[in-house]
């Protein structure tokens, strides 16, 4: 289905609805489709992984339409990192984020840290807001394949594994976001 103006508040309802239900959603992003789940739904994290193909211990990036809907997800930060990666957001930077020591290790992999982004595109915020917080959001592929940019390569590649397609033009970024450590201010995947 399309999203146009007329079809836009039913499509990101269904969306949702798929989200809470335990669904596997895709939707456009900066750069690329993305693949999301509820974070707090370990069958749909496991689905995901398989859908995927992923190994378990890279971690996801989690994507909110504020702050807010990813705070829950991180420890405390102090002012100076606030400070820091706020003002990038929304935005098309991903921060490596202390997590709080009860994430999921199938949100985080094998680290202590989450990474995410508030993010910029505005059918992916409006996605968060109508799920209500924040969402998983990796790239609509299988491990080792080129991530979809539209949504005719999400239907060949996955098609028949997910619950729902939100269709729509990804953002003007040539590469996905880059992914930055708070910590270190390192650069571990440019843009």
């Amino acid at each position: 289905m399309k999203v146009d103006p007329v079809n836009f508040d039913s499509a990101l309802a269904h969306a949702a609805s798929a989200l809470r239900a335990g669904g596997i959603v895709a939707y456009p992003t900066e750069a690329v489709y993305g693949l999301g789940c509820d974070p707090r739904d370990t069958r749909a994290l496991n689905r995901l992984l398989e859908i995927k193909q992923r190994d378990p211990h890279k971690g996801f990036i989690m994507i909110g339409a504020s702050f807010d809907q990813l705070e829950p997800y991180l420890a405390a930060l102090d002012d100076n990192t606030r400070a820091h990666v706020l003002p990038t957001w929304p935005g098309p930077v991903t921060w490596l984020l202390p997590a709080r020591d009860d994430v999921s290790p199938l949100l985080r992999g094998a680290h202590h840290t989450l990474a995410v982004r508030v993010t910029a595109h505005p059918l992916a915020a409006a996605l968060c807001r109508a799920f209500g917080g924040a969402l998983v959001s990796t790239s609509a592929n299988r491990s080792n394949a080129s991530p979809a940019r539209t949504a005719e390569q999400v239907r060949a590649q996955l098609g028949a594994d997910l619950d729902y397609l939100l269709e729509g033009a990804v953002g003007n970024a040539a590469n996905p976001t880059e992914i930055r450590d708070a910590a270190t201010g390192a650069l571990l995947r440019p843009a």
